[in-house]
């Protein structure tokens, strides 16, 4: 596309102006006071002189991806006019209602055109100046220029590297972070990959093994939209998805508002979800939740009354769970302990009283007690939980005890009455998926290699040392942990696994940024100077590619041929096709592999034996929808003589609900839902009714409040030793560790606690380089006002923030919607580090943590401690004025 830029440059919108009206529009409509915007941008509309040049009579709307992992997921479409995207729109295919709502894509979805057409796209294939085989200079990695070097040049160095590190040190030198490389690399041997539990904190496993879920994101399970207006009270630990999932997510909560529900938002941060629902606010310090459930379960014990006062459901108790008391404890249990006997302080002395709570999580006695009465058995009550409050170390029994919480009300399997996670794609409406994506037919029959497996809190420090911690049972490549059961045959649990030698030599980077979104990228950043090669496949110059030695163009969906959207709403399905072409050099993952494949002697059929076309035609083919009955499910496309002959693919006719040439036009396909219809959902309702019949996926087929095998597992996996029961342990960097003496009060050394809260500006890491988006909302440190005052901190005053692993600079936003002692700093700014002194200048989170493993491996970004101070140096400038990270 050598015009490409002079195509861009003469049909582009002025992004001033754009960004005024843009900005301006997701302000109001959205709501989002606590969004740094840039409070210049008044205009709302833009004038028809500003895009009245764009000839859009020759232009296409496409549908288009939008593709990044926000837990929204919407309708996007791209004007394209001669191969450049000038526009964008959302959906409007269909009459916006509130039960079949549009799925309006947020202001980073339609501001894609400027992620896939950025100036800062890498272009060709480039390596480090002072590269060579074996690494050169390590130092400079991050710091050396760039060079430009031929797809030929970069591919038979590549391969070289692999052959080289293959033969001295074995394929189980190469560490794969993402699994595109995988279809080449589980064909010549078993290549190190990494696990972690990453968004989901401790919801991960724990509760895949206590029976309340199966694994990756459908172990949240809770009611369908329609049920949950009827529950009377939603109590939230951490719910917001009006910043942590855009698309309708707010729109089902603000439907159950109007039906009469009242919330309470329990989090540090007065969230912009919480003034939307105008919800009671109840602050709490970050990773103390569990010591206010633990005070509530206890107030319930303490106050319920089976006649004047019923607040437990004893028969939901007694039948369908094990562990609450000393009456029903289940078959393999080896402590003699309970949680009734638990709570009342049998065992360490210490009754788990409001007051106890309050000395930790400061929340009052009287709040806790007040909120205990309102959630027994006969108020309709759904608690719902996100994941950022077990996204902390030493939380692993927090899932457990939020389950037992709920059992206690018999806020489970009724309609009505939920307990369970609420966020991301599955955010207040969960059930199973209404339009599912076909299979692409795709089996190799040739000899795949299981990769080994890192866990991500150790990563980088088990790189460094040299040794790491094989887990057995909760490693996956796409989120969702082994099958337990299937791999306890294979695991002694009496004895913890031992450490392994581990010798990696070589990084190779793709889709997952792991430097930039797991902890202790500091450390990480030490580790990618200590290896001989380092690979990185990005369409930008990314935190991996930066630290890379030989980094590749690589295509964004918008380049490619099309695909299902992953969907995160159970009423629709999204589909992509292709929007413009391949920009420069650029090539995708697939045609990266089997080039080195050719290589390497490893065949392309080996790999892909079905064609990337006709893989996406096996899908559409596949797909299926829920028939009108609600009992199964039938093809969801009708698919012609005339497709097949147009597509040139192998396939068979079929009747379907629509037709294919219509669903890839319109990009979507949403089932019409109404109150009462055939699709609801009530989770556990079965197992409810007769857990003997409708068992869990538990070790006893019951909802485990004491549970052997959960303290079996996490004890052989070697990083803790955990109770049966759901105990609150203080967490690791948690809030006893800001003092230095609990007892009298002195702070210490770390005093204030950081949690690092979803952003609309980025989804996790991406688009992060978008500047219209860096724009309109600006990247600062909340801090509460009180902390603000003791420091003599100002609003928009550059701050330093520091822990015990690394600093970063960041521009203060004094607000009283934080508690006090806690510090916010947005997930996912690309790092910025000043080499001469080693502070970062983007407020790369990451930056801040180190790696530390406890329990299931669980990441904990919401328990850091730092050290905030008044910035002495240079002002720091805004994001938008930093330039991009461009190379050519």
């Amino acid at each position: 596309m050598s015009n490409f830029i002079d195509k861009l440059v003469n049909t582009k919108v002025d992004r001033r102006k754009f960004l005024k009206g843009s900005a301006a529009v997701a302000a109001a409509v959205a709501g989002l006071p606590l969004v740094a915007y840039d409070n210049t941008l008044k205009e709302t509309t833009l004038k028809e002189k500003d895009v009245g040049h764009i000839n859009t009579d020759t232009g296409k709307w496409v549908a288009a991806a939008c593709w990044h992992n926000c837990g929204g997921r919407c309708l996007v479409k791209a004007l394209v006019v001669e191969g450049v995207v000038v526009r964008q729109k959302t959906d409007d295919l269909r009459e916006d209602t509130d039960d079949n709502p549009q799925q309006r894509a947020c202001l980073r979805g339609r501001a894609e055109q400027f992620e896939a057409q950025g100036a800062d796209r890498l272009k060709y294939p480039m390596k480090r100046k002072h590269w060579k085989p074996g690494g050169g200079d390590k130092s400079l990695r991050g710091k050396d220029e760039w060079e430009r070097i031929s797809w030929n040049e970069a591919l038979k160095y590549i391969a070289d590297e692999i052959i080289r590190i293959k033969n001295k040190y074995g394929v189980e030198s190469i560490f794969s972070t993402s699994i595109e490389p995988a279809a080449l690399l589980n064909k010549i041997g078993p290549y190190v990959s990494h696990w972690g539990t990453t968004s989901y904190g401790a919801w991960h496993a724990v509760p895949h093994i206590l029976g309340i879920g199966d694994g990756g994101v459908v172990k949240d399970k809770i009611n369908d939209r329609f049920d949950l207006q009827k529950s009377e009270l939603v109590v939230g630990f951490g719910l917001n998805p009006a910043w942590s999932s855009f698309g309708n997510q707010t729109h089902w909560y603000l439907e159950m508002k109007k039906k009469g529900c009242k919330f309470v938002i329990i989090d540090p941060v007065y969230t912009d979800t919480a003034a939307t629902l105008e919800a009671e606010w109840i602050p709490i310090k970050p990773g103390t939740d569990m010591t206010l459930q633990l005070a509530l379960a206890y107030t319930m014990l303490q106050e319920d009354d089976p006649v004047k006062n019923p607040l437990i459901d004893w028969d939901f108790l007694n039948c369908c769970t094990y562990g609450f008391d000393a009456e029903h404890m289940p078959p393999d249990a080896i402590v003699n302990e309970n949680f009734k006997d638990y709570l009342l302080g049998k065992y360490d002395n210490i009754p788990k009283t409001p007051e106890w709570a309050e000395e930790i999580c400061g929340v009052s006695s009287d709040t806790t007690r007040k909120l205990a009465r309102r959630i027994g058995k006969n108020t309709r009550v759904s608690l719902l939980t996100s994941w950022a409050s077990a996204r902390t170390y030493d939380s692993d029994s927090l899932p457990q005890l939020f389950i037992t919480l709920g059992a206690m009300g018999g806020h489970i399997g009724k309609s009505g009455h939920n307990t369970g996670v609420s966020c991301s794609g599955t955010c207040g409406n969960f059930g199973k998926a209404l339009v599912v994506a076909g299979s692409d037919g795709m089996v190799s029959k040739a000899k795949t290699y299981t990769p080994l497996y890192l866990n991500d809190t150790e990563g980088w420090k088990a790189i460094l040392e040299g040794s790491y911690n094989p887990s057995a049972v909760f490693p996956s490549i796409n989120g969702k942990p082994a099958d337990w059961k299937k791999l306890l045959s294979k695991v002694d649990l009496t004895k913890k696994v031992e450490k392994k030698p581990i010798n990696i030599q070589m990084i190779w980077h793709s889709a997952n940024a792991i430097l930039q979104s797991r902890e202790g990228m500091k450390q990480g950043i030490q580790v990618h100077r200590k290896v001989e090669f380092v690979l990185s496949q990005s369409s930008f110059l990314t935190t991996n590619s930066k630290y890379a030695d030989i980094v590749l163009p690589i295509t964004t969906w918008w380049e490619r041929g099309g695909n299902f959207a992953p969907s995160c709403n159970r009423d629709i399905m999204l589909v992509y096709s292709n929007v413009i072409k391949p920009i420069y050099e650029a090539k995708d993952d697939e045609w990266v592999n089997i080039q080195l494949g050719k290589l390497l002697d490893v065949p392309e059929k080996d790999m892909y034996p079905i064609s990337e076309k006709q893989r996406f035609f096996n899908k559409l083919a596949n797909s299926t929808v829920i028939n009108k009955e609600g009992t199964g499910y039938e093809p969801l496309v009708e698919i012609t003589s005339k497709d097949i002959e147009e597509w040139g693919c192998e396939g068979k006719l079929q009747s379907g609900r629509v037709p294919l040439n219509k669903f890839l036009a319109d990009g979507i396909y949403q089932v019409e839902r109404h109150d009462g219809d055939n699709y609801g959902n009530i989770a556990y309702e079965k197992f409810r009714n007769d857990p003997v019949k409708n068992p869990l996926n538990s070790a006893t087929g019951l909802i485990e409040i004491y549970s052997q095998t959960k303290a079996d597992i996490l004890y052989s996996q070697g990083y803790s030793e955990i109770s049966p029961l759901p105990k609150y342990v203080s967490p690791k960097n948690g809030y006893e560790n800001t003092y230095l003496n609990l007892e009298n009060k002195t702070k210490g050394k770390y005093p204030y606690q950081l949690i690092n809260p979803h952003y609309p500006r980025r989804s996790h890491t991406i688009y992060d380089n978008v500047p219209w988006l860096r724009e309109a909302m600006k990247q600062p440190a909340y801090i509460s006002k009180r902390d603000a005052d003791e420091k003599k901190i100002k609003n928009g005053d550059t701050v330093l923030i520091t822990s015990a692993y690394g600093k970063t600079l960041r521009h203060a936003y004094v607000t009283e919607r934080i508690v006090p002692g806690v510090i916010g700093l947005p997930h996912g700014s690309w790092v910025d580090v000043d080499e001469s002194n080693g502070i970062d200048k983007a407020g790369a989170d990451n930056y801040l943590c180190g790696n530390i493993s406890t329990g299931a491996g669980v990441s904990g970004w919401n328990t850091q401690n730092v050290d905030l101070e008044k910035w002495t140096g240079s002002p720091l400038p805004d994001d938008v004025n930093i330039p991009q990270r461009i190379i050519f």
